[in-house]
């Protein structure tokens, strides 16, 4: 088998499912003790997707996000990339600093504060952590999360950022999505991950699939 996602059929998507299950879990632990409440997951988006569908999946190339890129190194490499709308992501940093903090009426790429850039990365390094966490409890392979690199932009520079930077990648990535609950919002959570090509073999074989 080539080192690739795109020919995993629907019995071996369903251990993909369990990776956002065991994942969703583990943050909402971690979250629920960073914040001191009690945090709810919905059941996770998981679906195969072609890379350049995350444009499409984040509704669009002008559209302003928060992107956070996770570097992989051990038994896998690649990257996470973690990506939220700005108002889940104000919202997130509220809950965080447990005080309310909007979107900012004139906020442009780079008007977020350096204590607000803190604790949204914060928040990513532990949700990137619990999935990768997740990765290892069902694979035994050892993967050593980076620390995380913040960026607000435009949907469509943050995908070509990554592209460039990482040259080559696999035509297909696992796509993840989490709703996490607190008693008064709900907020979505889109996570990428793409390991490099030579390491979606070695995840694929680590889960036991068979094509």
């Amino acid at each position: 088998m080539d080192g690739s996602l795109d020919n995993v059929d629907s019995r071996n998507l369903d251990i993909f499912k369990e990776i956002g299950n065991i994942g969703a879990g583990n943050a909402a632990t971690a979250l629920a003790n960073m914040f001191n409440k009690q945090i709810i997951t919905g059941v996770p988006d998981v679906r195969i997707v072609p890379f350049n569908d995350i444009i499409n999946i984040m509704d669009g190339p002008e559209n302003v996000v928060a992107g956070v890129l996770v570097d992989m190194s051990g038994d896998l490499n690649g990257f996470i990339l973690m990506v939220v709308g700005i108002k889940d992501a104000y919202e997130m940093i509220s809950i965080a600093l447990d005080e309310d903090r909007p979107v900012p009426a004139s906020f442009y790429h780079d008007s977020m504060s350096e204590l607000d850039q803190s604790a949204l990365s914060e928040i990513a390094n532990i949700l990137t952590g619990a999935y990768l966490s997740a990765i290892c409890t069902l694979t035994g392979l050892n993967i050593t999360p980076s620390v995380p690199q913040l960026a607000i932009d435009m949907v469509g520079a943050i995908i070509s950022i990554v592209a460039i930077e990482y040259g080559k990648i696999g035509d297909s990535v696992l796509f993840l999505k989490t709703n996490f609950s607190d008693i008064k919002k709900t907020l979505s959570g889109h996570f990428f991950l793409i390991p490099d090509y030579a390491s979606y073999k070695i995840l694929i074989d680590s889960l036991g699939m068979t094509f």
